[in-house]
C-alpha cells in the first residue's frame, strides 16, 4: 500500500458492500454528509442499523442528517503496527465519538481521528467529520480536531 499516511488507518476495503439498509449511509458520505439511524418509536440513535431498537424493540427507523461534529468519548493511540504495511500509519488515533445532534441518545461511531498530535488527544475533545474518497463507491468518514 503506497498510500499509507502517518496518522491515517488505511481502508482495508474499496467498496462498502452495503445492503438496502446501510446504503443510505454510504451515499450520504459520498455527498459529504453524515447520517444517523433513529428509531421512530423512541428517538434512540443506533449505529450500525439493527433489526430492532435496543430501547423499545421498535422496528421502524429513519435516516437523519447530523451536524457532523462530536465529542471524543474514548480513544486509544495505536503505536505498534498490526502488519508490516501499517508501519507508516503509526501512531494513529482510534476513537469512539459521541455524535452531535443525537440529543444525548448515545449515537457513537468508532473512527480514526486524523490531523492531530496523538499525544494531545483527550476525552472530551471536540471533533468534526471529514470525508476521504477511497474509491468510486467508498467514501470514509474520519474525524479531526474542531478548530475554534
Amino acid at each position: 500500500m503506497s498510500d499509507v499516511r502517518q496518522g491515517v488507518w488505511p481502508s482495508p476495503i474499496d467498496d462498502p458492500y452495503a445492503n438496502e439498509v446501510t446504503q443510505p449511509f454510504w451515499d450520504a458520505a459520498a455527498d459529504g454528509r453524515l447520517l444517523g439511524y433513529r428509531c421512530d418509536g423512541c428517538g434512540t440513535f443506533i449505529s450500525p442499523p439493527p433489526p430492532r431498537c435496543f430501547q423499545c424493540q421498535g422496528t421502524a427507523f429513519t435516516w437523519v442528517d447530523l451536524p457532523g461534529g462530536g465529542t471524543i468519548y474514548s480513544f486509544t493511540v495505536v503505536r505498534h503496527p498490526l502488519a508490516p504495511y501499517l508501519q507508516a500509519a503509526v501512531p494513529y488515533v482510534s476513537a469512539v465519538v459521541e455524535l452531535d445532534g443525537t440529543q444525548g441518545a448515545g449515537a457513537r461511531l468508532l473512527v480514526n481521528v486524523i490531523d492531530c498530535d496523538p499525544d494531545g488527544v483527550q476525552i472530551g475533545d471536540r471533533v468534526e467529520v471529514t470525508f476521504e474518497k477511497v474509491s468510486e463507491t467508498l467514501t470514509v468518514p474520519r474525524f479531526r480536531p474542531r478548530l475554534g
